[in-house]
């Protein structure tokens, strides 16, 4: 047999197919899917290989090598996909390939490494008996040897660190131990979940586990979904609701009818931060054994354990951000997709993919609904749900009756008339004055981050620009550092042009560092804090921060855009919009169609409830 196989490489000159013999004691492993070691070149080094098909003969008139070794297997229709997603973004098919297979395995020179966290644990090595006849005949002298034993039999894979702190001893008296053969050292694999973290029994206090009874509108849209669920169909639905309309609910109550039917589910989400919330909700209704979450803010070893828990049929629940629509789920039952509108759900690296269109790929492959929810659609969603290219279910009222907020649009030319040049006018900082007064909370958004977003020259007119992108740098107060904003190049501040060698270098515009400073000087008895880029970097950071929110820790919440979508913060009566019409002078030719959206999200963040 002969096997079509893709090598792992980005050059445009392999991708191609290469045939490769299936040696005997392969055949009936290798199927297509298959990940592969085969010898490449001229030196035979092995390299990474995917089989993309099989046949019986080879129209190559010289001898083919032989394929060396089998590592790991993707389904028919993951291969199909791969090369669909190949030709659709115009990338290698190995590029495409690599977003379905197990995040942190890495194959090279026959050997497979893994990002699997391993600890050493320590046993006894002989039995009890034996052991304490050697402490009668006094061949065992230390007594804190004798102690370490005792506590080993009584705690069994323990760690060395952990022998140390509880028998006040060394290690050196332990390694001893183990090079008489009394002990063992072990080396076992742990299971990094993500979910560890989370009190189940906290989040039922604060979360509804049961199911909430739907309104017209909900079950409506839940029943429509629900058919083409139960009878296995490919079917496009736009959940169109506004904000506090309860979409989520009727994802809860989709994802159930699935799990009743012994499918699984796949929720993705548009940033990390709104993670947190939506599974605490989903650990409330489901518990942690179910669910699995996947974004970019896990460790390698994380995903990889998550990604063998969802393959190994543990977790029936993926929650994620854009690459969770990869996750290994067998007998698919349905795909959401919340936020349907942001830009995020677009890969912004190679290959550069549109989750949306992975998904009702997928979709179709796997004859399954499709559930994309907005309170904001993109317009070529809407349009095509108006020509029922999709079919359009509206939730056009709040689930819980109540009104939405009231907007008021505040022209700062005419504050500057009245002589206040501060960045919030007169009317929003009364508003935050009185909400500090009242103990009620507060978020003020601004779509820029950084101080100020650019320096200039004032004596010559020089701008500080980025060497590699020649766009402006953005000013960042705290770490007195110059950033790029697009491709991450960072360059100390400059105190003298270097153009006309002017000290007269002036800071403009204004970023979530700046309103920070802005807002502490002039309440200085309310608490910040701030929630951007630059200040979720940490493993788990922007829980934290919104978790402090939601205690009622904090005041005032400062950020960008990530403060304010979908976020459930029932004490917040008050949204701020520092610069609203900021965005619509961005470089991008859906800048009108993007600030509504925002702002629409922004605006209705108040009185959420």
């Amino acid at each position: 047999m002969i096997a079509e196989v893709i090598i792992n490489r980005t050059a445009k000159k392999l991708n191609r197919t290469f045939d490769y013999h299936v040696p005997n004691n392969l055949e009936g492993l290798i199927f297509v899917g298959s990940k592969i070691l085969v010898p490449f070149g001229k030196g035979g080094k092995l390299e990474e290989a995917f089989v993309v098909g099989l046949k019986e003969k080879t129209n190559y008139a010289k001898e083919i090598k032989e394929i060396a070794s089998l590592e790991e297997q993707l389904r028919d229709e993951q291969i199909e996909l791969a090369k669909w997603m190949a030709k659709r973004y115009f990338c290698n098919v190995s590029d495409c390939i690599k977003l379905m297979l197990t995040p942190g395995t890495r194959t090279k020179n026959k050997e497979k490494r893994t990002q699997d966290k391993t600890i050493n644990c320590v046993y006894l090595k002989k039995d009890i008996e034996e052991i304490e006849f050697d402490i009668e005949t006094k061949k065992i002298k230390s007594d804190k040897q004798k102690k370490i034993l005792y506590f080993v039999k009584d705690n069994e894979g323990v760690t060395i660190p952990e022998i140390e702190m509880f028998t006040d001893s060394s290690r050196a008296i332990v390694n001893n131990l183990i090079k008489n053969g009394y002990l063992e050292v072990v080396e076992q694999k742990i299971e990094r979940n993500p979910l560890n973290l989370k009190d189940i029994e906290s989040i039922r206090n604060k979360e509804i586990t049961q199911k909430l009874p739907l309104t017209d509108e909900q079950q409506k849209a839940y029943e429509n979904v629900e058919k083409s669920l139960k009878e296995n169909q490919y079917q496009a639905f736009l959940l169109y609701g506004v904000t506090g309309s309860g979409k989520t609910e009727v994802y809860l109550q989709l994802i159930q009818k699935a799990l009743e039917e012994e499918k699984t589910a796949i929720l993705l989400v548009p940033e990390i931060s709104l993670t947190p919330q939506m599974l605490d909700r989903f650990i409330a209704r489901f518990g942690k054994e179910e669910l699995a979450v996947l974004h970019s803010k896990l460790s390698m070893g994380e995903r990889h354990d998550e990604w063998e828990r969802i393959k190994e049929g543990k977790a029936r629940v993926v929650i994620g951000a854009r690459s969770a629509i990869f996750a290994p789920l067998e007998n698919l039952g349905i795909i959401m997709i919340d936020e349907e509108h942001d830009s995020s759900y677009k890969s912004e690296a190679s290959p550069k993919y549109d989750a949306k269109e992975v998904a009702k790929k997928i979709a179709k492959q796997r004859n399954c609904p499709l559930l994309l929810g907005s309170a904001t659609p993109d317009i070529r969603t809407y349009q095509a749900a108006l020509e029922e290219e999709i079919t359009l279910l509206e939730l056009t009222k709040r689930a819980n009756q109540s009104s939405l907020p009231m907007v008021q649009v505040v022209d700062l030319k005419e504050e500057l008339i009245k002589g206040n040049r501060s960045m919030l006018s007169m009317d929003l900082y009364a508003a935050i004055e009185e909400n500090v007064k009242k103990k009620r909370q507060t978020i003020l958004f601004l779509n820029r981050r950084g101080y100020s977003t650019f320096i200039m020259c004032r004596n010559c007119g020089y701008t500080v620009k980025c060497k590699n992108c020649n766009i402006s740098m953005t000013y960042h107060s705290y770490e007195k550092k110059l950033k790029c904003h697009y491709c991450g190049y960072e360059e100390k501040v400059v105190s003298e042009c270097p153009v006309c060698h002017s000290d007269k270098i002036r800071y403009f515009g204004t970023g979530t560092q700046k309103l920070e400073q802005e807002i502490q000087k002039q309440f200085p008895k309310a608490s910040t804090i701030r929630m951007d880029i630059d200040t979720v970097t940490k493993k788990n950071s922007h829980e934290e921060i919104l978790n402090q929110f939601k205690k009622e820790e904090i005041d005032i919440l400062i950020g960008t855009q990530m403060v304010v979508k979908g976020h459930h913060f029932p004490k917040v009566t008050l949204v701020g919009v520092i610069a609203a019409d900021s965005s619509l002078n961005i470089d991008d030719y859906r800048a009108n169609e993007r600030t509504f959206q925002i702002l629409t999200q922004v605006a209705r963040t108040s009185g959420k409830r």
